[in-house]
């Protein structure tokens, strides 16, 4: 899931055909999706209000010089990759531009994570990647979002455990990052990414569709690493789908099962 003041994922319509790709239940996937967009909007809004109250004039001053061209690629820095994980969060980025973008990158995928769903799991996360000053804050708003209502539009039990026979499937994947600002402690960072969400399996009633949309973190350098200050999200940019036949039920869950994430870090 991700946070932001947006409302709203991009559905994309899954291809016509014979067969239905998650067990006939497609039928009931488009209502059933409106009311996960609805909801999942929610958490937007809630999460929205945090980033609104905290957001700050940053020093545009650039660290490293003049900024970057609009299509500046991720290119390799030279510099080892982090080797350290705080609640399996990737950890103790360069303190310069490269750092702030490989943060962003790797707190994108982390907050939009299925490990958001369950408390313990979030309530680390957030420790692990938000500015002390502000976790507190975070986990109430979260804690007001994550209820057991919220997890049963999802398609999940109400402790947010997956139903038996279903895969769960909450993932980030970010495509590219570009700072806007910074300073010498401060970062603001723009991620675009794509995002999956939904159950996979036979009975599944919220099949896993795919997102596109850009994140916005506002980073502070604080006890030696980057942390988040502030985070907000807008829709796209979106491509146009492409005429690729939607994966079984089987295929999606063994895709999510035996494919693993990345370390995003330069």
């Amino acid at each position: 899931m991700s946070l932001g003041d947006d409302t709203g994922r991009t559905r994309t319509r899954l291809p016509e055909g014979s067969g239905d790709p998650y067990g006939g239940a497609r039928r009931h996937g488009r209502s059933s999706s409106r009311s996960l967009v609805t909801v999942v909007g929610v958490v937007v809004l809630l999460i929205a209000a945090i980033a609104f109250a905290n957001r700050g004039g940053g020093d545009s001053d650039a660290e490293e010089g003049s900024d970057p061209p609009k299509a500046a690629a991720t290119a390799p820095s030279g510099e080892k990759p982090v080797s350290t994980k705080a609640a399996g969060i990737p950890t103790g980025f360069t303190h310069d531009r490269r750092g702030a973008e490989s943060a962003a990158a790797n707190y994108a995928v982390a907050l939009g994570s299925a490990d958001m769903f369950t408390k313990t799991r979030r309530d680390a996360i957030l420790q692990s990647i938000i500015v002390p000053a502000r976790v507190a804050d975070f986990e109430a708003t979260l804690d007001k979002a994550y209820t057991p209502e919220f997890n049963k539009n999802v398609g999940l039990n109400e402790d947010g455990t997956t139903p038996e026979g279903l895969t769960f499937v909450s993932r980030t994947s970010p495509v590219g990052t570009k700072v806007t600002e910074s300073s010498s402690d401060t970062a603001t960072v723009e991620v675009w990414c794509s995002g999956l969400l939904g159950l996979a399996g036979e009975s599944s009633t919220n099949p896993v569709t795919n997102s596109w949309f850009t994140i916005t973190m506002q980073l502070e350098w604080t006890d030696g690493d980057w942390k988040i200050v502030t985070h907000s999200q807008k829709d796209g940019p979106t491509p146009v789908p492409g005429d690729q036949r939607a994966s079984s039920a089987d295929e999606m869950a063994k895709a999510v099962q035996e494919y693993g994430g990345f370390t995003y870090a330069r």
